[in-house]
């Protein structure tokens, strides 16, 4: 009978049931009264006592709301509040029996005068398997819905424990259900401990955010996987995941490709910053040995007789170190490893299996070492030879577990050996022009040593010079004395000035701070005011200027010049200022394009127009003739206008 005939049928019989006790008392369903003012059962029949299990006794010491559920009792109370007078009315609630057991029930209430109170008649059928039947179709429907969902769904209660799993968590684990009753879930899928650990407590944080996991599925196979958690009112913790290895390989891929390159960035930075062979190799093995995560890394570099050492080394604390460690391996004297020579590169996941030669064998557990990665540093023997020979080998070590390795992991080493080479290589040919620049510096050295003692020598000589001229000219001087005719003493103090000025630039060479520059400014001028001192003329009578650029004039050029200057300012006292005139002698010197251009002026009254000074008897015009031709390789040229200028040009030599 469904709910609604019950209803028809309980309102068809209110009457009956109050004016019959038989009917009351002996109807199937539970029925009950109780005082609407204080919800005190007043009756009973055998079917309520029957379902609920309390006695009428019982019953009538209790209220009504003493069998509802917490659940449902604020809505009872507010049904009966909100209910009229002698209108029936009827709702779903839960009932608890003595045993503690629910029940799902559904009541018809109607309003009654029993015993001269207030009271309401309560009709009660039991639907609880209704309802039953009715979660277990909506649980159907949901787990079907759940099995077509891509996504692993687990329900789990707090201890970890499985209750149910979706078909995509049994795909994907490729466990059953039912094979797990007798085992433990997160031990079956989590055999580390510490692994475990976080998964329960991420269970029971009941986090809904995601965290991944490395999940061992049934065959063994690591997985990974991405959870999230919901927490259900039961306290049953609902798991939602997906497998995501592909997308943690990608990453880890990309992670390894960009710990690479880091790597290689690293490495080549350093050879740019320093070309030292060894700081190079120890970040080169430090590097790698944290991004393989062995337990060393180690350059091993051969000698001409493949004996061999090593040369660098990053050991993990608590292993053993080969750096500074004498190895006598005799493997490779006896032919072992002819095929790095052509650049063969190993992957070694267990040293026992990999058909090593004993004595290699041997020297590996020597080292503790139980899988290894081996890869040739090989170095062009030259640009006309296209061969290559063995340097050395670039070996990670893996020493507490045999491992197998990927290949991405043996091309970074063979990409690394490929920038060790390179660096060997710029290395050496730094190391040959560090030799080159000592043996350069040591014949520098020598030279400037041998140098410093020409340059004494010429200092010497040039001072020898100048004494020797000094003596001539003390020898005119004394002479001069002893001498009557003025014009005979006159040519005397010209050739001692002549001779003054030649001894003026020794004097400057010898005293100079390098020999091979010859001061033309502070020469011109001390020449210039020499001669003037000679002829007793002071800058009161004939004022000298000097307009002096500091060309540069190798010693052969200065005496020329010198000479010449000495005969021109002389030619000029003699006869521009006749009578005590006054005037001004000028000297200017500078180059022009390649050349140099001297000249010397006077304001006096000049050379007369009928004058050829170049066929003239002067010897001292014909002395400067000859200086500019012959010595200077020059021309000269004289103007007349407003006195007398002569302008020498000539060639600018280099110092000698």
């Amino acid at each position: 009978m469904n709910s609604f005939n019950v209803k028809l049928d309980l309102t068809e019989n209110f009457n009956n049931c109050m004016n019959d006790n038989f009917l009351f008392t002996h109807n199937p369903l539970p029925m009950w009264i109780y005082d609407t003012d204080n919800l005190q059962f007043l009756n009973v029949n055998e079917a309520a006592i029957n379902k609920y299990a309390y006695s009428k006794t019982e019953f009538l010491q209790m209220k009504v709301t003493d069998i509802h559920s917490a659940e449902y009792r604020q809505q009872f109370l507010k049904n009966i509040a909100t209910s009229q007078k002698n209108i029936s009315f009827n709702s779903q609630c839960q009932h608890y029996c003595k045993d503690g057991k629910i029940i799902n029930v559904e009541i018809f209430t109607h309003f009654i005068e029993y015993e001269s109170k207030n009271a309401h008649l309560v009709y009660i059928k039991d639907i609880t398997e209704d309802i039953e039947t009715k979660l277990l179709e909506q649980n159907e429907v949901l787990q079907s819905l759940l099995n077509q969902l891509p996504l692993m769904i687990a329900l789990i209660n707090t201890a970890g424990k499985l209750q149910w799993a979706n078909q995509e968590w049994e795909r994907v684990t490729n466990w059953n259900i039912q094979d797990l009753q007798s085992r433990d879930l997160l031990s079956e899928l989590y055999p580390e401990p510490q692994d475990r650990q976080n998964a329960l407590d991420f269970i029971q944080s009941a986090k809904s955010s995601w965290a991944d996991f490395r999940t061992q599925v049934r065959d063994g196979q690591i997985i990974d996987t991405s959870w999230t958690n919901i927490k259900l009112p039961n306290g049953q913790i609902m798991g939602i995941g997906q497998e995501i290895t592909e997308r943690k390989q990608i990453e880890r891929t990309l992670k390894t490709q960009l710990e690479r390159e880091q790597l290689i960035r690293t490495v080549m930075q350093r050879i740019h910053q320093s070309l030292n062979l060894q700081d190079i190799l120890n970040t080169i093995v430090e590097e790698v040995r944290h991004l393989l995560q062995v337990e060393r890394v180690l350059v091993y570099q051969f000698a001409p007789d493949m004996s061999g050492k090593v040369v660098a080394e990053s050991v993990e604390a608590g292993w053993t170190t080969s750096l500074d460690i004498q190895i006598e391996d005799t493997c490779f004297r006896d032919g072992a490893g002819v095929e790095y020579y052509q650049g063969r590169k190993r992957a070694i996941p267990n040293i026992y299996e990999a058909g090593l030669t004993p004595c290699h064998i041997k020297l590996l557990e020597r080292f503790d070492v139980k899988a290894n990665l081996i890869v040739p540093i090989l170095l062009e023997v030259g640009e006309d030879n296209p061969s290559s020979r063995l340097w050395g080998l670039l070996i990670a070590h893996q020493c507490v577990r045999f491992r197998e390795w990927e290949e991405n992991q043996l091309d970074l080493l063979d990409q690394l050996s490929v920038t060790i080479a390179i660096a060997i290589q710029q290395s050496t040919i730094f190391q040959q022009a560090q030799n080159e620049l000592a043996e350069r510096q040591k014949a520098e050295l020598q030279l400037r040593s041998a140098l410093a003692e020409k340059e004494v020598l010429l200092k010497e000589v040039h001072h020898r010079v100048k004494n020797n001229l000094q003596i001539v000219s003390s020898l005119l001087q004394l002479q001069t004395h002893t001498l009557k005719d003025p014009e005979v003493i006159k040519i005397f103090r010209e050739s001692q000035n002549r001779i003054e000025s030649i001894c003026l630039i020794h004097k400057n060479l010898y005293t100079t701070q390098n020999i091979g520059q010859l001061d033309v400014v502070d020469y011109i001028q001390n020449l210039a005011n020499n001669i003037m001192l000679s002829y007793r003329l002071g800058p009161e009578s004939i004022e000298l200027v000097t307009n002096i650029e500091a060309v540069s004039l190798n010693v052969d050029q200065a005496i020329a010049c010198g000479l010449i200057i000495n005969e021109l300012i002389s030619n000029s006292l003699k006869h521009a200022f006749p009578d005590g005139q006054k005037g001004t002698i000028s000297i200017n010197l500078h180059t022009v394009g390649g050349d140099i251009e001297m000249s010397v002026i006077d304001d006096g009254i000049g050379i007369p127009d009928d004058l050829d000074w170049n066929n003239t008897e002067s010897l001292g015009l014909s002395l400067v003739s000859d200086l500019v031709t012959e010595q200077l390789e020059g021309s000269i040229t004289l103007e007349r206008h407003h006195g007398t200028m002569f302008k020498i040009q000539f060639p600018q030599l280099t110092l000698q």
